[in-house]
C-alpha cells in the first residue's frame, strides 16, 4: 500500500474536513502514482509516525509546469490560496529551494474511498 503523506498542520486540518482534493508535488511523479491506485492519505511530521486520515483512490495524475496550474489544481491543493504565485511560494518553502514557473510539478487528484 502506498501513501500520500502530508506534513503541514494546515493540510492535516483540510484533509480531516475533506476540503483538500489534490496535491501538487515537485517533479514528475507518474512513476510513483497512477490513476486507479488505492493509497492511504496520512498526516504527520516528516520522519515521525503518521496518522491515517482516510483511504483514497487516485483519480487523475497530471504533469505540467507550475505556470499552467489551473484554478481547480490550486484550489484542490489549498482552498484558501488564490494564484500560481502563492503555490510557487508554498512549494519553495516546502522543498527549501528556489523555483520558477517553468518547473514541472505533478498534480495528483484523489477522492475518499468509503469503507
Amino acid at each position: 500500500m502506498r501513501a500520500l503523506s502530508f506534513y503541514s498542520a494546515q493540510h492535516h486540518e483540510q484533509l480531516q474536513n475533506r476540503r483538500k482534493k489534490c496535491t501538487i508535488r515537485l517533479g514528475d511523479k507518474t512513476g510513483k502514482y497512477s490513476e486507479g491506485d488505492i493509497v492511504w492519505i496520512t498526516a504527520g511530521k516528516r520522519y515521525e509516525p503518521k496518522q491515517k486520515i482516510f483511504t483514497a483512490v487516485i483519480d487523475r495524475v497530471l504533469v505540467k509546469p507550475i505556470a499552467q496550474l489551473t484554478s481547480d489544481d490550486i484550489h484542490g491543493e489549498n482552498p484558501d490560496v488564490d494564484g500560481v504565485g502563492d503555490v510557487l511560494a508554498f512549494l519553495e518553502a516546502m522543498y527549501d529551494k528556489t523555483m520558477t514557473p517553468t518547473d514541472k510539478v505533478t498534480v495528483v487528484y484523489f477522492s475518499e474511498v468509503i469503507e
